[in-house]
């Protein structure tokens, strides 16, 4: 049997081949489509970077151009050719001057007053001996009639020893088989432990010549006891002046420190500037008193003159002004000054003081008319012109321009900044 010839495919074989070809063609495009894209954003993003970087560029000129013309600036340091004034003058300080007087060299004071009254305890330094004295009881016997016996009776020991009575007594009368009897409290006539005697007998010496020197005596039946030697300590006088001294030289002290706090910060109060008057002085103790420590009393006013530091500093500046040519100008860092106390009158109200000082002086120097010639001047310009200008009235000088690329000062005033250095 003879074979059949198709001259096209089967339906089913001819849709999928031209599927296939379909989809070939599909992916081409879909393949082109993407390198296209591709390309497009290599350019795009070549293409950005470039405006980028000419963006920078052109910022960067700009800013340079900003700083040059507008940030420019050069900074001139000076350092002036500094002279010393010094002088000493005399300077009254005086409470009845209101204001500094630079032509009569007076700046006023301030008056100031104050009592104190204070007491301190002293010891003594004396030394003596103290005796304590033996006392007991004696019984005082009577054998005649009824005898008083008067304050300070002496009564004498068998082994010698007077004792005394402390008070009037009264013997009642009495026989000799049953005398009259009174007990007495006695004291030894002296101190001392020798006094210290065991139970004795005892007569009375001023009944001597007497009938009642037989018919009175007196017996003890205990000892004698209290009598004792020691050291002790008194007050002397060398004890209560130096007593005054030390307690008036402490409130003086004392005075001094109030009479400051009652100042401002501003006001110099010299310690010699202050006098001191005792009021009164005493102690209850009386010298040759027997104690280890007494106490004493005294007041003491005090009054002074302060002045103020700044009406000081102020006449002194004030007087240097005075020296100085039109053409100098004081260096105020550089003042000092120092002052002594001359001469004080405290109830007068006036005290000299000696006072030295000094300070550096300059010649002026005009910063804007200097900056005005120094516009838009390279560093060796600026030199010559400093020099030309300023001659001897400068020790150094120096120029530094910004930024750094810059080598002349600004057109502008403004930009040129002169600063003085010392």
């Amino acid at each position: 049997m003879a074979k059949k010839i198709y001259d096209i495919k089967p339906p089913r074989v001819a849709r999928k081949t031209e599927n296939d070809i379909k989809e070939f063609l599909g992916t081409n495009k879909k393949k082109k489509a993407s390198t296209a894209r591709l390309s497009r954003h290599k350019k795009e993003k070549h293409f950005s970077w470039k405006i980028f970087s000419i963006a920078i560029a052109g910022v960067l000129v700009l800013l340079c151009g900003f700083l040059y013309f507008k940030l420019q600036k050069a900074n001139i340091e000076i350092w002036p050719k500094v002279d010393t004034l010094s002088y000493n003058q005399a300077i009254e300080a005086n409470k009845s001057a209101g204001t500094i007087n630079l032509s009569g060299s007076i700046i006023p004071a301030k008056y100031l007053e104050i009592e104190k009254t204070d007491s301190q305890e002293f010891l003594a330094t004396g030394n003596a001996s103290d005796e304590g004295k033996a006392t007991g009881t004696i019984t005082v016997y009577n054998t005649s009639a009824s005898l008083s016996l008067k304050t300070g009776t002496h009564f004498l020991s068998d082994s010698g020893k007077y004792f005394k009575t402390l008070a009037k007594i009264t013997i009642p009368g009495g026989t000799k088989s049953k005398p009259g009897s009174v007990k007495v409290k006695v004291e030894a006539a002296e101190g001392g432990d020798s006094y210290n005697i065991g139970p004795a007998n005892f007569s009375v010496p001023k009944l001597s010549g007497t009938a009642y020197y037989y018919s009175i005596y007196a017996v003890s039946t205990e000892a004698m006891a209290g009598g004792y030697t020691g050291d002790v300590k008194k007050v002397t006088d060398d004890d209560i002046s130096q007593a005054k001294d030390t307690l008036v030289k402490k409130i003086s002290q004392d005075a001094i420190g109030e009479l400051k706090n009652q100042l401002d910060a501003d006001y110099i109060l010299l310690d010699d500037a202050v006098s001191y008057i005792t009021t009164n002085s005493a102690t209850a103790t009386k010298v040759g008193t027997i104690v280890e420590k007494f106490n004493y009393e005294a007041t003491v006013k005090a009054s002074g003159l302060a002045f103020k530091k700044s009406d000081l500093d102020k006449f002194v500046k004030d007087y240097i002004i005075s020296q100085m040519t039109d053409e100098q100008t004081i260096l105020e860092s550089s003042l000092t000054s120092n002052y002594t106390l001359k001469t004080v009158d405290i109830s007068d109200g006036k005290m000299s003081l000696d006072v030295s000082f000094s300070s550096g002086v300059y010649k002026n120097i005009n910063k804007n008319s200097l900056a005005l010639l120094l516009t838009g001047k390279t560093g060796s310009q600026i030199s010559e012109v400093i020099n030309s200008n300023l001659t001897d009235s400068v020790e150094k000088f120096k120029v530094n321009f910004w930024p750094f690329w810059v080598t002349k000062s600004p057109k502008s005033q403004k930009g040129i900044n002169i600063e003085l250095k010392f």
